[in-house]
């Protein structure tokens, strides 16, 4: 059974940063396409940032130069390094794998493209 765990959020203040966690297990992680999404109160949820089984990575214009996303594939681990915090980052964030073994494409808005999700962990930014 395919699981995801995110940890790592918290309350931070403006300008601040956050390292979220999401611990895979369940299938080879190492190659799948993960991605983090996040929903904010009262919108759906979007896209925030993803990497290929192979390292490469793929942001949001929102997030770029703000987020780093990597992968540790022998703890079988994705990470989100979050910098400069806004108080529009404020949301709950979520974790995905795509649905695809060693995808070569990938649209990574989509969300019937991943098919597992973590429970998701809160960031909260305040101003």
């Amino acid at each position: 059974q395919v699981q995801l765990v995110e940890s790592g959020g918290g309350l931070v203040q403006a300008g601040g940063s956050l390292r979220l966690s999401c611990a895979a297990s369940g299938r080879t992680f190492s190659s799948y396409t993960m991605a983090w999404f996040r929903q904010a109160p009262g919108k759906e949820r979007e896209f925030v940032v993803g990497i290929t089984w192979s390292g490469s990575t793929y942001y949001a214009d929102s997030v770029k130069g703000r987020f780093t996303i990597s992968r540790d594939n022998a703890k079988n681990t994705v990470y989100l390094q979050m910098n400069s915090l806004l108080p529009e980052d404020t949301a709950t964030f979520y974790c995905t794998v795509h649905k695809y073994y060693r995808s070569r494409s990938v649209a990574w808005q989509r969300q019937d493209e991943y098919d597992y999700w973590g429970q998701g962990t809160q960031v909260t930014v305040s101003s």
